[in-house]
């Protein structure tokens, strides 16, 4: 099993959102976070400057069976993409176990 974390923009939500169903992935967490970025430089948008390092972001978290992972990362990044700086990043990493708390179910099967 593997946990895919995202870190979006905001607008693009609802993108992934759809993008992740389309693929068979139905469960997800996710919360509104703000960070700071590498990007020095400011934006200019009718007349008021911006930086693009604290832009609001939104954090999901998704925990997939191993033949999921490639999938789930393909509809994040195509969805999530806009081609300019500050698009997000994509974290894996394994998860050893998982347990259904009202069960006690132990496995991939609790992913179901």
């Amino acid at each position: 099993m593997k946990k895919v974390e995202a870190i979006i923009r905001k607008s693009k939500f609802s993108a992934v959102k759809t993008a992740l169903h389309e693929v068979g992935v139905n469960f997800f967490s996710y919360w509104d976070v703000t960070g700071l970025g590498n990007e020095k430089e400011g934006h200019v948008y009718r007349g008021v400057s911006y930086s693009t390092s604290d832009i609001q972001r939104r954090y999901l978290s998704i925990v997939v069976n191993d033949d999921f992972e490639e999938v789930t990362i393909k509809a994040i990044l195509e969805a999530a993409s806009t081609g300019e700086v500050g698009d997000g990043k994509i974290f894996v990493s394994k998860i050893d176990d998982v347990y259904r708390i009202r069960t006690g179910e132990k496995g991939g099967n609790t992913l179901k």
